[in-house]
């Protein structure tokens, strides 16, 4: 009998090579290709195919119905509930909350007499009995079920009716007989969540997965999974931090980027309404390095305080230490501090920290990180009144951002007085409409700025 062909699959990316080796090219990580049985491939030719019927494109669309979860932060994330026959994958490092979460949804949406279903490859029954107890859901009529063999889950859903949610904890344990691979590898993954989307999509119920990270932070397995789903989400915070960030990084049904704030507390994760207040709480307004950035995550605006220090570097290679923005942003910032406006940071070692956890992607927060650098530098705080948001050029030119009224409504609502914002150039700016009682500090050229801090030295 002849062997069957394998191939070797990069369990990280999922790139396919003709041999093994001890690195991925595609993706660069070591000691991830495993061998592989090839699936057995249907010529096109061996299945008649039928005619597809068109439409056009002006013919009426209605909006997806919503299933709200009874969770508003993860309704807002969802874009206002989920939608059924959709399939939304989540991921988080260990601990983060993830299962917790999903729990506490699970046992919202069972409260209203709807029928949910979860499932787990991870705990056995007793252990989600158990955390269900510390959370107060003992009482919640949540079907649970733990297993990982997906033949038994996908006769078991076929049979349900009126299933309102289905969660899988987690797609890397699941395991489909016939394929020559442990859980958790390229080919399980795949297959496992394309027999289950697919079921989902046809009986009309959402399907929630949930799905492992890499230390690198992106989800586990093949790339193809996260096109597969309709909404990825990822949760972020520090296990040790009392705050936790749902992001969603892909949203066929709503906004991306929109986030949902928790904050983990014994009775599980708690919705925060309004992050903004919560995140500059333990601020001090007269501390020389600290400075609000008014930004945009979704359609919310949040306001955060970023942390600047500066430590003279005795001798040696000089330390870039950043938490929750971008390395090679303020890599380049420095250099236009430095080169166009004067600021001298070149011996000392600058770390820079977003308060409460909050990972800002945006480049309207470049203002804000200057002020907070111009600031350590000449050891003159901020005023506590006053944020900052607006992007920067390699020349110093402070560029413009977009919502900068939302993002004036929000300052104003939390007491701020002062705004420093870009200039507004052209014939097709319309002015800003300000709240009563905030100034305006348009600049034009970062210089504007550091020249404030060095006047007051």
């Amino acid at each position: 009998m002849a062997k069957p062909a394998s191939r070797y699959v990069c369990q990280s990316c999922g790139a396919v090579t003709a041999k093994w080796a001890g690195r991925c090219e595609s993706c660069g990580a070591w000691n991830t290709i495993a061998e592989e049985p090839t699936e057995a491939r249907v010529t096109p030719a061996s299945i008649p195919g039928r005619k597809l019927t068109f439409a056009h494109l002006s013919g009426t669309a209605s909006a997806p119905a919503r299933c709200p979860t009874g969770i508003g932060e993860l309704d807002r994330v969802l874009g206002s509930g989920l939608v059924p026959g959709s399939a939304v994958l989540i991921g988080g490092d260990p601990g983060i909350g993830k299962s917790t979460l999903l729990l506490q949804a699970a046992a919202a949406m069972g409260r209203d007499g709807t029928r949910v279903l979860y499932i787990s490859g991870e705990e056995a029954i007793e252990q989600i009995r158990l955390r269900a107890g510390r959370l107060g859901l003992s009482g919640a009529p949540i079907a649970l079920a733990a297993t990982i063999n997906l033949r038994d889950i996908m006769a078991s859903l076929e049979q349900e009716k009126s299933a309102a949610l289905v969660v899988i904890d987690s797609i890397q344990t699941m395991w489909l007989e016939g394929l020559d691979s442990a859980p958790g590898t390229v080919a399980q993954v795949r297959a496992c969540s394309f027999e289950l989307i697919r079921l989902a999509k046809s009986r009309g119920f959402p399907l929630v997965l949930v799905g492992h990270v890499t230390k690198e932070g992106a989800l586990a397995g093949p790339r193809v999974l996260e096109h597969m789903v309709d909404a990825v989400l990822y949760f972020e915070g520090d296990r040790g931090h009392q705050f936790r960030i749902l992001r969603a990084v892909k949203n066929r049904f709503g906004a991306i980027d929109e986030i949902g704030v928790f904050e983990m507390t014994e009775r599980g994760l708690a919705e925060v309404p309004n992050p903004s207040a919560l995140f500059l709480a333990e601020r001090r307004g007269n501390v020389a390095g600290s400075a609000v950035f008014a930004g945009i995550e979704g359609t919310r605006p949040v306001l955060v305080e970023v942390q600047a220090l500066l430590a003279v570097n005795p001798g040696g290679p000089l330390r870039r230490s950043v938490v929750g923005w971008d390395t090679g942003r303020l890599a380049m910032l420095l250099a236009v501090l430095e080169s166009r406006c004067g600021l001298r940071v070149a011996g000392s070692d600058v770390y820079l920290n977003v308060a409460g956890g909050l990972r800002v992607t945006e480049p309207a927060a470049d203002l804000a990180v200057a002020a907070a650098i111009a600031s350590a530098a000449s050891e003159q705080p901020t005023h506590p009144g006053a944020v900052y948001f607006g992007e920067i050029g390699l020349s110093g030119e402070v560029r413009q951002v977009a919502h900068a009224e939302a993002r004036l409504k929000e300052a104003h609502k939390l007491g701020f007085d002062a705004v420093w914002l870009p200039r507004r150039v052209g014939r097709g700016n319309r002015p800003l409409l300000a709240p009563e009682g905030m100034r305006l500090m348009e600049i034009g050229h970062l210089s504007d700025l550091v020249s404030e801090f060095v006047r007051r030295e």
